[in-house]
């Protein structure tokens, strides 16, 4: 396997070990599913004790973002680790693509698109660098919208914590895969289907309180009702994506 810029290495910790065909391990694949979704689930252990915490994030570059309350567990413990050197995380991103129903248990599936990607977490601390991540924040999912909302008080800043993990590893697992069955099983008069699954953006309820003359911006065009999630949040990033030495989008 090769451990070009483009390419994660392969280690026994990112390895696909179960249905290893399904495995990839090129950055374009891995950043696409992660840049089609909001929301990830982290797994750490503190004391001990295992925990994995649901949270939104976004990527930059290598880096993965999140943020949380300056008061919570997670963001206390994975800001500090052993010594302030870090906290060790897995972060984990799954797509539901479809579900496969065949003429026996054993062969029923899912259809997915998923990621695992691991690091050392940091908190960030600077006032700052936080104020510029919120601003990277809204403007990933909604390009140019930092620009356009109130900024935030020194108080909200303070109650706001941010965790940067550059990923040192990563693997992404895809299983797309029609209804099949055992030769003999074709037999059984079991109704039998692909469900596709999407996740679509319900109608649009502009606050009855908008202020007269405002209307949507720009960089909320791909928001319309009925289309996909993941396709709306690629297309986002894809518009966020700074070049080299510049802040974001403007």
């Amino acid at each position: 396997m090769s451990t070009s810029a483009e390419t994660f290495p392969l280690t026994r910790r990112n390895r696909v070990v179960r249905r290893p065909m399904r495995g990839h391990y090129d950055k374009a694949t891995v950043y696409d599913i992660l840049d089609r979704a909001l929301v990830c689930h982290l797994a750490y252990v503190i004391d001990g004790q295992p925990y994995c915490t649901p949270t939104a994030f976004w990527r930059d570059g290598d880096t993965l973002y999140w943020h949380g309350s300056a008061a919570s567990r997670m963001i206390r413990n994975q800001g500090q680790g052993n010594e302030g050197a870090g906290l060790p995380v897995c972060l984990t991103v799954t797509h539901m693509d479809a579900i496969v129903l065949a003429r026996c248990g054993f062969n029923h599936s899912i259809n997915y698109r998923s990621v695992m990607a691991f690091g050392t977490a940091r908190r960030i601390d600077d006032d700052a660098e936080k104020v510029r991540l919120m601003d990277r924040f809204l403007d990933r999912f909604f390009p140019g919208r930092a620009g356009l909302v109130r900024q935030p008080t020194r108080k909200e800043v303070k109650a706001t914590s941010f965790i940067a993990m550059p990923i040192e590893q990563a693997s992404a697992k895809i299983r797309d895969v029609g209804v099949h069955d055992d030769e003999e099983d074709y037999a059984v008069p079991a109704w039998t289907a692909l469900l596709p699954v999407r996740t679509v953006l319900g109608r649009i309820e502009e606050c009855p309180r908008q202020m007269p003359g405002v209307r949507k911006p720009r960089g909320m065009k791909g928001y319309v009702a009925g289309r996909r999630l993941d396709e709306i949040f690629l297309e986002a990033s894809r518009a966020y994506a700074p070049a080299a030495g510049e802040e974001g989008p403007a």
